[in-house]
């Protein structure tokens, strides 16, 4: 947890002010001191563009990104590090706080979204390889994560968001997984460093402005596309606010927007006078950088906050001075962002971007309202609580909203106003986007309606205290709900799971290929890359077919029964979910380690037959069945007929099982009984036993198919009676979400009894397999 939340955040901000620091004596030390780490979060991301361009350079990206951090903290001797007001560190760490809430107070190096949007595993892969290979596909064998990053990396898929994460990640001990959550908070802190400085001079009281800066950094939709690995949308949102500080600047040739609009009641000969063309490079530098995290139509949401700029920049400077700063100005930000343009313009999507149907994991077209940052809900796709309430909350803040944009409009707030013009691209792309593309716009936009609104009570408590003071509550009162239900709604990936994923990865690296049965795109596309894994239903080089022909459908788990066998022996290695219900892979594959989680599965290698005629039994729920004998002593003929040197039968034992989902558990013997339930798990849930607690589980979510493991006891044989016992919403993360996922069934096996006993007989006495239950039967040769 320290190296996540605190070792992580604290690299990566030494690292963006290094790198601010040098863009800062560029233009003459003129930043603002609030602006230093945003700025050096955007120049890595421009600098990197240039060496992950090639597989040739983009390992230099590391060493070349602290060469550029030391240079510009070295050159800035002394440091400007304690410039930034405190109240502003405050107010991004606030920020920070609230972003990071959900996986910080379950105490594991958790993240986000697990089960909501596999988007997390996409970024991970492609961090993996852009930082060592840059958009080469070259040496990679066919595997899942091959697949991710032909789809992604090869159609030129925006990688800008991605390297600093990177970057920071390998100066820091333990897996990129567990430091993505904090990236994300990280990101958002610096979104409300932007903040800090565009609201600027218009909330001189530094106190009102850090609460200013705090909640208008943490719309609710913006909040819970983080909470869905959404990087894109907080890094956009934060280069929006960044642009917006830094754009006055080449008005009056300070560094942002608190020394340039005039304190209330005095005049622009308060400020500096003429820019300079060198004022440029920071604007030009985070365009750079809003194309390389978004695409290149990512300019379209500086358009008009461009657009806005020119006109100014004419009537300060007249048309030949302002046309001048702005060549210099597109000529820097395209030299800037030639790499990006040179991987591709358009990146891949599944369905076009304003293709009506295109809805992604969304279910139908978000509420425009949503924009505001308000709505109190654990998921910001379904409709809120509180219907009339909200209405009555999202009314006041679109009033507040108005009356921001008129007093920004009437004190000619320079750097506010310049910043609400992305609320033009939002509803350009709101009205002619896909519903997925809409939101994401929303998403990006919402920290601009939320700060009209907020600058918008404030205001009003300047004109009327009580009535101000009503209105800014109500506003805060609606962000503030909105997150407090998202954080319980939170989906918080299962740390122990992956965590074990990432070990077997590191333990059996080159020992592949390799595939897993369960839908866990974690697995497949990060934690087992070296191993070349992929997953049944997962994107895959390899087509994994079943038995009965086709393949299994995206999203679900698969027995290995249920595979080809020809398909399966394509794997050397098999990592398999335990669960009470889990076949036993063929014989050819063996039993190397058992965890708690997983198990590993090999085949000798060079493995070339002969195969084994197969007589696979059970079902999903009961993987245990008898066969007719007839089919037993006609696998055993089929073996023979083959020719099948020294031909034997196997029978694979299973664990017996005992339903006990009624309530009533039924046990054939004293022993140690394990309990497993279905499906997943949001706030605690308990097993009892005859009134005795036997074990419990919180906050395990599973995908399909997947089990809990709710404990094991010694237990008597003969009738006993089962109850699970659910908890509801309380303190913990993730536990008020909605609705509560189906469980069922709640099965017991006998522990340590699940691997699967093989029975082998000759062939010429198959009968003896008959009339009893077994997981599957085999002919096989042994000669």
């Amino acid at each position: 947890m320290l190296v996540a939340w605190v070792l992580y955040p604290v690299v990566l901000a030494l690292l963006c002010a290094g790198v601010g620091l040098l863009v800062d004596l560029l233009v003459g030390r003129r930043l603002p001191g609030a602006l230093v780490v945003p700025v050096g979060l955007a120049g890595i991301v421009v600098v990197s563009g240039f060496t992950t361009a090639t597989d040739a350079t983009a390992e230099l990206t590391l060493p070349l990104v602290l060469v550029l951090a030391l240079v510009g903290a070295g050159l800035s001797l002394p440091w400007r590090f304690g410039r930034p007001d405190p109240l502003a560190i405050a107010a991004a760490l606030g920020v920070f706080l609230v972003f990071g809430a959900p996986a910080i107070l379950s105490g594991e190096p958790t993240f986000l979204g697990y089960v909501k949007l596999d988007d997390t595993a996409t970024w991970l892969a492609l961090t993996d390889r852009i930082m060592e290979h840059g958009r080469s596909l070259a040496g990679l064998e066919p595997s899942t994560y091959r697949a991710t990053l032909e789809f992604n990396l090869a159609g030129g898929y925006p990688i800008g968001a991605f390297v600093p994460f990177g970057v920071a990640g390998r100066l820091v001990p333990g897996d990129l997984a567990w430091v993505f959550q904090p990236y994300l908070s990280f990101l958002a802190a610096t979104l409300a460093l932007g903040l800090w400085e565009v609201f600027g001079r218009f909330v001189a009281d530094r106190r009102l402005r850090a609460l200013a800066v705090f909640l208008a950094a943490q719309p609710a939709l913006l909040v819970g596309y983080a909470q869905w690995g959404g990087v894109k949308e907080v890094f956009a949102a934060a280069l929006v606010a960044l642009a917006a500080a830094l754009a006055p600047a080449l008005l009056n040739g300070a560094g942002g927007a608190s020394e340039v609009d005039p304190a209330p009641g005095g005049s622009r000969s308060d400020a500096p006078s003429r820019g300079r063309p060198r004022d440029v490079v920071p604007l030009a530098v985070v365009a750079a950088a809003l194309v390389g995290v978004l695409s290149p139509g990512g300019i379209l949401w500086l358009a008009p906050l461009l657009a806005a700029l020119a006109v100014l920049a004419v009537r300060r400077f007249g048309a030949r001075a302002a046309a001048g700063r702005a060549a210099l100005f597109a000529a820097l930000s395209g030299a800037l962002v030639l790499p990006v343009l040179a991987s591709g313009i358009v990146p891949p999507t599944s369905k076009s971007l304003t293709d009506p149907t295109g809805e992604g994991n969304l279910r139908g077209a978000l509420d425009a309202f949503q924009v505001l940052g308000i709505w109190p809900s654990g998921d910001f796709r379904l409709d809120p609580d509180g219907t009339v309430v909200t209405a009555v909350l999202v009314g006041l803040g679109v009033l507040a909203a108005a009356i921001g944009l008129w007093a920004l409009w009437r004190r000619r707030a320079t750097a506010p106003l310049l910043l609400a013009t992305a609320l033009f691209t939002c509803a350009v792309i709101f009205a002619i986007g896909s519903p997925w593309a809409a939101g994401k716009a929303l998403a990006t936009a919402s920290p601009v309606a939320l700060s009209l609104a907020v600058l918008g009570a404030l205001a009003a408590l300047r004109l009327d205290r009580f009535a101000g003071a009503l209105l800014l509550a109500a506003v805060a009162g609606g962000v503030l709900w909105s997150n407090l239900l998202a954080y319980g709604g939170a989906d918080l990936a299962p740390y122990g799971q992956l965590r074990e994923l990432e070990r077997i990865g590191e333990d059996f690296a080159g020992e592949g290929p390799a595939l897993m049965t369960e839908y866990n795109p974690y697995g497949a596309r990060h934690f087992l890359r070296e191993l070349d894994g992929e997953g049944a239903s997962e994107l895959r080089v390899r087509q994994v077919p079943l038995r009965g022909g086709g393949t299994v459908e995206k999203g679900f788990a698969v027995e290995t029964d249920e595979l080809d066998l020809n398909g399966l022996l394509a794997y050397r290695t098999l990592v398999l979910r335990r669960s009470p219900v889990r076949s036993r892979p063929p014989s050819p594959y063996g039993l190397v380690r058992a965890g708690d989680y997983y198990e590993v599965w090999q085949r000798p290698e060079g493995f070339a037959g002969p195969l084994p005629e197969r007589l696979p039994l059970g079902d999903a729920l009961d993987p245990a069945a008898v066969p007719e004998c007839s089919h037993v002593l006609g696998l055993g003929q089929l073996g023979l007929l083959n020719k099948l040197p020294g031909v034997r039968m196997l029978a694979a034992r299973h664990a017996p099982v005992v339903d006990a989902t009624e309530g009533v558990l039924r046990l054939p013997r004293a022993g140690v009984w394990r309990a497993w339930l279905r499906g997943s798990v949001r706030g605690e849930v308990e097993l009892y036993v005859d009134g005795r607690r036997l074990g419990s589980a919180r906050h395990q979510l599973e995908n399909e198919g997947g089990w809990v493991e709710l404990g094991e006891a010694r237990l008597a044989g003969g009738l006993h009676e089962a109850e699970l016992r659910f908890g509801g919403a309380d303190p913990h993360p993730g536990s008020g979400g909605f609705p509560r996922p189906e469980t069922g069934p709640l099965y017991f096996t006998a522990a340590g009894e699940e691997a699967g006993e093989l029975v082998s007989v000759p062939v010429e006495e198959a009968r003896r397999l008959c009339g009893r239950p077994w997981d599957w039967i085999e002919a096989v040769g042994t000669g």
